[in-house]
């Protein structure tokens, strides 16, 4: 999994659903489970709400294999790097992926870049 970038994952199902199964981005908000909670009240989880969730676990394991010692930085981060410019680029250019969800996936793939230069700045020169 090091050269992998994770946070390709829920970016790429948006273009899927965008893209290959022409879906709109609006659609994202219609719920996929109702869950009761023990407050009596009732908990509606949409699909953007499951890719963000995807999107935060991906990348607190990003943030992981980053602190790693020995991890092959320069290639991890240069793909981090790459996935964020693409998606920046997709958001800023095409009308079909501007919005919020989106928005947010493509500001962990820039908080996946700046930890990583954080935690190589930090990290103690052997």
């Amino acid at each position: 999994m090091i050269g992998f970038p994770l946070l390709l994952i829920p970016l790429a199902i948006v273009n899927i659903v965008v893209f290959l199964m022409g879906l709109r981005l609006d659609r994202l908000q219609e719920p996929v489970v109702t869950v009761g909670l023990p407050s009596l009240q009732s908990w509606t989880v949409t699909f953007s709400d499951v890719l963000l969730a995807l999107g935060l676990l991906l990348l607190f394991f990003e943030v992981v294999k980053s602190a790693r010692p020995g991890a092959k930085y320069v290639t991890d981060h240069l793909l981090s790097f790459i996935v964020f410019a693409a998606a920046a680029a997709e958001f800023l250019l095409l009308r079909e992926l501007a919005h919020s969800t989106f928005f947010l996936l493509m500001l962990m793939a820039l908080t996946d870049v700046i930890a990583g230069i954080a935690i190589r700045a930090v990290r103690p020169k052997p």
